[in-house]
């Protein structure tokens, strides 16, 4: 054992320069372009927020309409992407898809499984008979048909579980007005406690080669915002939902939302772009906004069909 004695002030001395060199890091990461793409973020959050709410409060038609219009324009970001890339695939046969399978599943809520099954046969198909007929030259024919898949599997069929998880009945009744809350809520608190988190206190990467700025930290600090949103948003429906699936639902959400954003974060890699568009003034594009969404969409779906 050392004879040498601990000097208070030299251990004091030492704990104050790590506590400066922690505000030195944080004051590193506050620069005046972060800082103004937080103000802006803020500004769309504060305008997209209650247009969601409104939509969700009406279910239905609002909802089909808002479902349309996020088809279109992520399908539009998509087709700008795959130009860069050389591939022309067929968006306005994506669009129809997903338009039609949203208002199937609106009017004939009962055959939603077999419109669902119809649609994407008469996808597979027509697009495929489509570029037989009209393309004289092989070309990128074969990835053009893959990408129109694509394009349509990847926003329409997520967004059409988020139109049979609300249904039609107005106001918040239902508990499917409440499970939607859950799912946008809980994405939205995930994302924003992932954006901070991983900004501040990131050190460990979680996907380095795909997106080298999302960090494990990011990730668990996502989880307790977001199940601290879901178990908020789910009080008034405590009857049918109780705390534990909070945590459950939590932990899905957590998980499906990083693995939607890592996905858009590829496509984006393989284009060779920042973000996917521009609608979103500091946010990106529409796809920055609703990648994990898509996935989270899904997750909750399923759970509250299945287990609740």
């Amino acid at each position: 054992m050392s004879d040498k004695a601990i000097d208070p002030n030299e251990s004091g001395l030492e704990a104050a320069k790590k506590s400066q060199s922690k505000l030195s890091s944080i004051k590193k990461r506050l620069t005046p372009d972060w800082l103004t793409s937080l103000s802006q973020r803020l500004v769309t959050a504060g305008i997209a927020i209650p247009i969601v709410v409104v939509a969700v409060w009406f279910g239905g038609w609002a909802d089909v309409a808002l479902g349309i219009l996020i088809l279109g324009l992520g399908i539009y970001e998509l087709k700008k992407m795959f130009e860069k890339l050389g591939y022309r695939p067929l968006t306005i046969l994506s669009f129809c898809f997903g338009s039609s399978l949203f208002l199937g599943i609106l009017l004939l809520p009962a055959y939603r499984q077999t419109i669902m099954e119809v649609m994407v046969m008469l996808l597979v198909l027509g697009s495929l008979s489509w570029l037989l007929i009209t393309r004289h030259k092989l070309g990128t024919a074969l990835m053009d048909w893959a990408l129109t898949l694509v394009m349509a599997l990847y926003l329409a069929w997520p967004l059409s579980y988020l139109i049979a998880l609300r249904g039609d009945v107005i106001g918040s009744s239902s508990p499917a007005f409440w499970y939607m809350l859950i799912v946008f809520f809980g994405d939205w608190a995930f994302d924003s406690a992932a954006y901070f988190s991983g900004r501040f206190m990131g050190k460990h990467l979680l996907a380095p080669v795909v997106s080298p700025g999302k960090t494990w930290e990011g990730v668990i600090g996502g989880f307790f915002l977001c199940l601290a949103a879901v178990y908020v948003f789910s009080i008034p429906i405590r009857g049918i939902f109780a705390w534990y699936h909070a945590i459950a639902l939590a932990i899905l959400i957590s998980f499906a939302a990083t693995i939607g954003d890592l996905a858009e974060s590829l496509i984006k890699r393989q284009a060779h772009v920042k973000d996917s568009g521009t609608f979103f003034r500091g946010h990106g594009g529409v796809l920055d906004r609703i990648d994990s969404l898509l996935f989270v969409a899904v997750v909750v779906y399923f759970y509250v069909t299945l287990v609740l």
